[in-house]
């Protein structure tokens, strides 16, 4: 098998798992029905990408990989059943992406992208050279994956769709669980029951390491696990096996110390770490990923650079304008806790400015299930406009935005479905002492490139 075609190309995971297959030496097709920006990487990069539906191109694979949001009526799923070739998803694919290698997993309700990268970073530093997926561009590498010479692949293991049970971690993290994804996960529980699944798939003696500070983890802690996982935590909570200590957070970087309580006598110093990212919730990413490192008997303490220059990702607290006294931040957060710990951050590192969220309601099952929360997250903001909900895989059951709009303390809060208003309405607002937060899984950088675009043009300033 060396010709695959990937239905979806354009979306976060299938371009990184085209990229993958690029370098593995595979023909790679792919459709799309939007020209995303990860659409015209992977072109670049020789994959033969069509947009819209394209059997023609399909039926020339020797397998088809779908993403979770294509459906089983869509034209190239047919055609290629009906003539025999196989169409698998995602998960059942992991298998055969990742084979001949010892899979590093990051799973967790948030922080998963940031933890991933921050842990591809320091492998990188320490030589490992490992492969990598990762749901959004590592600025300092400039890709969201890679196929190298190292035994190690460091994944990040989306829970969605249960994709995360596609893989075999030798070891496997978890950040964080908060029910999520009601359209996959009914009820809370069948959330928690999907992550134990995850952990008992870790390979005979593999490595768990579980952040104890939060309530979902401990609540899997208790679970029914398999015996032969050791089981590491992290956190800054006293009993946690990697202790984060002596935190200082001063709005622009923060600065902690990493103690190991594990089999020692007396607490070792992993090492003092400084990091740009605000925010505690930060802190908490970059110790998974430096508990990882010393699991693996890497040396913490030599990650201390690469952690004081790591940049973030695309799309992860992005600061994409600072100018004229603007702010602008792009955010991948849909998610009531992911909403709050943004701007959360967003008030410490600016905390004299006007913080206006601009956020894009993600899935109407979402959005519909958890009003309340978000509603209680986006009053951290001075304003708020909210968007039209981006509908993804699923149909417009009517919901409207209005409603978390109307929930909210009066005045604060607007639903303007139209992105081109949102653009001429902050234009003409702001003062020259604001930051604005886009919050957005969808179509959110679109309207914030609108507003950096008149922001440049009245400070006299050429866009680049």
């Amino acid at each position: 098998m060396k010709r695959v075609h990937l239905i979806g190309i354009g979306g976060t995971g299938m371009s990184a798992i085209a990229v993958v297959l690029l370098e593995k030496g595979y023909q790679v097709s792919g459709s799309d029905l939007n020209a995303s920006p990860y659409f015209q990487m992977v072109s670049k990069r020789g994959a033969k990408v069509v947009l819209g539906h394209e059997p023609q191109l399909a039926l020339r694979a020797d397998l088809i990989v779908r993403s979770s949001a294509v459906k089983d009526d869509d034209p190239e799923v047919t055609a290629a059943r009906a003539a025999g070739i196989p169409v698998i998803k995602r998960e059942a694919f992991l298998s055969e992406l990742t084979w001949g290698k010892e899979i590093l997993a990051v799973a967790g309700s948030h922080g998963k992208t940031t933890t991933t990268a921050m842990l591809i970073c320091m492998l990188d530093a320490l030589a490992y050279d490992p492969s990598f997926i990762v749901g959004a561009e590592i600025k300092e590498l400039g890709t969201n994956a890679r196929w190298d010479v190292g035994r190690h692949f460091v994944i990040e293991a989306d829970e969605y769709d249960r994709m995360f049970l596609g893989l075999t971690p030798r070891v496997a993290i978890v950040t964080n669980i908060e029910h999520d994804h009601p359209d996959c996960f009914p009820t809370p529980q069948d959330y928690q029951d999907a992550f134990k699944d995850f952990l008992n798939r870790c390979v005979p003696n593999g490595k768990a390491i579980l952040c104890a500070d939060d309530p979902g983890v401990r609540s899997l802690l208790k679970a029914d696990l398999r015996t032969d996982i050791e089981l590491l935590t992290y956190g800054f909570n006293e009993g946690c096996d990697y202790r984060i200590e002596d935190y200082i957070g001063d709005g622009s970087a923060s600065h902690f110390t990493l103690r190991s309580y594990k089999s020692h006598q007396q607490p070792l110093t992993l090492g003092n770490f400084t990091l740009r990212l605000p925010g505690k919730h930060n802190v908490s990413n970059a110790a998974a990923a430096l508990t990882v490192v010393d699991a693996l008997g890497g040396s913490a303490a030599d990650c201390a650079p690469t952690l004081a220059a790591f940049a973030g990702t695309e799309r992860r607290f992005d600061i994409v304008l600072e100018s004229a006294g603007e702010v602008l931040i792009n955010d991948y957060g849909h998610h009531p806790t992911q909403v709050r710990a943004t701007l959360g951050a967003a008030r410490e590192l600016y905390p004299t400015k006007k913080l206006w969220a601009v956020w894009e309601p993600h899935t109407f099952t979402r959005t519909e299930s958890l009003q309340k929360e978000f509603a209680q997250a986006l009053e951290l903001a001075d304003a708020v406009i909210i968007t039209k909900i981006y509908a993804a895989r699923e149909l417009d059951d009517g919901f409207s935005p209005q409603t978390i709009v109307d929930a909210m303390l009066p005045g604060k809060a607007s639903y303007i479905p139209d992105f081109a208003e949102i653009v001429d309405q902050l234009s003409r607002k702001l003062t020259g002492n604001d930051v604005v937060v886009f919050l957005s899984a969808g179509k959110g950088p679109q309207i914030c490139a609108g507003l950096r675009e008149n922001i440049l043009k009245q400070s006299g300033e050429a866009a680049a």
